[in-house]
Formats: structure tokens, sequence, C-alpha cells
């Protein structure tokens, strides 16, 4: 398994035991938990603390953008592992160096992990919410820096 796709399983088994407690337990506490037994001598620990740290920092504006993509769904009735994994797929897509995650690894590792961790449904579901997201920001973009 590739580190980067470990170091985000990591972080959504941690963002999962978190969220599903309602954020009362301390999440630094969990991901070094996690790291320790799932990822021991991650050769990027750094990239888990940064995804982590993005995402909790930007959650109410993540958590907006998935209410507008996704109303049909409410935001608390989607699956924990759901929730997550688009959080973090939406945090790289918005924050992250495309330079160091392109977008479109962005989307397809949320959509791996989806498959393995999530429902039936999910990867569709996370690939329609984060290719939404893609879409509107690819229309922003000035012309000349769109490339396909």
């Amino acid at each position: 398994m590739a580190t980067r796709h470990l170091a985000r399983t990591i972080i959504l088994q941690s963002l999962y035991e978190w969220d599903f407690y309602e954020h009362k337990t301390d999440l630094p506490n969990i991901i070094e938990r996690n790291m320790k037994e799932f990822g021991p001598g991650i050769d990027e620990p750094d990239f888990v603390w940064k995804i982590a740290k993005g995402v909790i920092e930007n959650i109410k504006e993540i958590d907006e953008i998935i209410k507008r993509v996704a109303p049909e769904w409410p935001i608390n009735q989607i699956a924990i592992v759901d929730r997550n994994v688009l959080r973090i797929g939406l945090y790289e897509l918005l924050h992250a160096d495309p330079a160091e995650v392109p977008p479109k690894v962005a989307i397809n590792e949320a959509i791996e992990i989806a498959k393995n961790y999530g429902g039936q449904n999910s990867p569709k579901f996370i690939n329609g919410v984060l290719g939404t997201v893609y879409r509107e920001l690819e229309a922003k973009k000035p012309k000349e820096e769109v490339k396909e």
C-alpha cells in the first residue's frame, strides 16, 4: 500500500472515531494511536498531521460545501465513513498544493478509500460530490489555466 494511501486511511479511521464520539475525544491522541497501530514506520507522518489538521481547521467550510452540493443528504445523515472521506477529499481539492496532490489524484484516492471502507453506493456518492466541486473549481479558472 502506498504511503499516502495508508496515511489517508489512518486519517479516515481517526476522523471516524472522533466523529463517532461527536468530537468529544482528543483527535491528536487518536491519530497518534492509529499511526502506531496501523502505520508504524510510515515515511510521511507529517502528511497525516497536515491533512488531519487541515480538515479540522476547515471543517465548517467543507461541511457547508457538502450541504450545498448534496442538499438531499443532511450532513448528520451521511454515513460517518462517507462524510469523512468527503472531508478529506474536499480538503485536498480545495487547500492542498495541486503540485503535491493533483485534484484528480485527490478524487481518485477518495473513491478508492470509499470502495474499501464505505458501503456499496459510497464510491458513486463520493465521486458525484467531489466531481461536482472539481467542475465548479475548473469553471472558475481563467480559460488559459484550464488544461485537460
